[in-house]
């Protein structure tokens, strides 16, 4: 048995359209989920759009975060049930309705998910009170927050952000949080403002400033902690440098499958300490950021620029693809 529905597809040459599915019914131990919102990674999405990393052949169904209603629930299932709101990571497999293959990558961009829960990319029941759009763009927050755990900067300790996408939004909210002294660095304005929001205390806009005189001039000697979130390999050596001596550096971003290199001596003369976060911290940073929405401590809203129906994302995609600095934070209304 199988099941009808429609994805985002994108081809190998970064063709975006909506496609009708099949997807297959849920095997013992899933669940399969009406999709109500799904929220856009524009630096991870994109990445995978291009090749720069490859978790499957073309074509593809991007998409790693949404909220929706259980409608069906496999024998062996037994926390979950029909009409439970859970928030998600994606679809096990999906084809075309021709019979190719689609790679999931993760496929969340879809009407309808058939997923298995009980792993770490699975699903879990919405909080009480979360918000059903908001909580479907849970993962960079997540992200964000848990690198932060992992680098552990206390009250008053300065941070520079490098770079103000969703992931370095989520950083500087997790840092506010817990009392930081934030520089965001960036060269979009938009995403400046709203790093002013989600709690940067300074901002710089590196199109218009020399960033690393403009740091000093706040703090003389250095961060205490700088998070390379771009994920641009061109950038890493410039966010080193803004790190103060016996400070630490954060490989917050993902570089992709190449090879990096970085100015080893500037590192380490200052003798660095360097992280490697990855991944979202799974369901406690998940579900930590989905409950300070629903408690009005994560204002999340901020970071959303659009909210589309499905029926948009295919040229809300190529818009992106484009590389339009309006569109920031996405969400796709798939239904109700």
């Amino acid at each position: 048995m199988t099941m009808k529905a429609v994805a985002l597809i994108t081809d190998e040459a970064q063709r975006f359209s909506l496609e009708e599915v099949v997807l297959p019914e849920p095997a013992p131990d899933q669940i399969a989920v009406r999709t109500l919102w799904t929220g856009v990674s524009i630096g991870t999405e994109f990445a995978l759009i291009r090749n720069k990393i490859s978790w499957g052949p073309y074509p593809l169904c991007v998409g790693y975060q949404g909220t929706g209603v259980v409608e069906a629930v496999g024998a062996d299932i037994r926390d979950f049930a029909v009409g439970d709101l859970v928030y998600f990571r994606g679809n096990d497999a999906m084809q075309l309705a021709d019979g190719r293959p689609v790679s999931c990558v993760q496929g969340a961009h879809c009407s309808h998910a058939v997923l298995r829960p009980h792993t770490t990319h699975g699903a879990a029941h919405l909080p009480p009170g979360a918000p059903v759009d908001l909580a479907a763009m849970f993962v960079m927050p997540a992200v964000g927050l848990a690198g932060v755990d992992m680098v552990n900067p206390r009250m008053g300790a300065t941070v520079v952000v490098y770079g103000a996408g969703l992931i370095g939004q989520g950083v500087i909210a997790a840092c506010a949080h817990r009392g930081c002294v934030i520089i965001a660095v960036d060269i979009n304005p938009r995403a400046l403002e709203i790093a002013r929001k989600m709690g940067a205390d300074y901002v710089i806009n590196a199109a218009e400033t020399k960033v690393a005189e403009e740091v000093r001039r706040i703090v003389p000697e250095g961060a205490d902690y700088v998070f390379e979130c771009t994920g641009l390999p061109q950038c890493i050596d410039p966010a080193i440098s803004l790190c103060r001596p016996n400070g630490a550096f954060v490989w917050q971003g993902n570089y992709g499958a190449a090879p990096v290199t970085f100015d080893f001596l500037a590192a380490h003369g200052r003798r660095l300490r360097m992280f490697f976060p990855c991944d979202d911290g799974f369901q406690p940073c998940r579900r930590a950021v989905i409950k300070n929405m629903a408690m009005g401590t994560l204002h999340w809203e901020h970071c959303v620029t659009h909210r589309i129906e499905w029926t948009e994302a295919a040229a809300t995609y190529e818009r992106i693809n484009r590389g339009d600095g309006e569109v920031i934070g996405v969400l796709i209304h798939w239904s109700d």
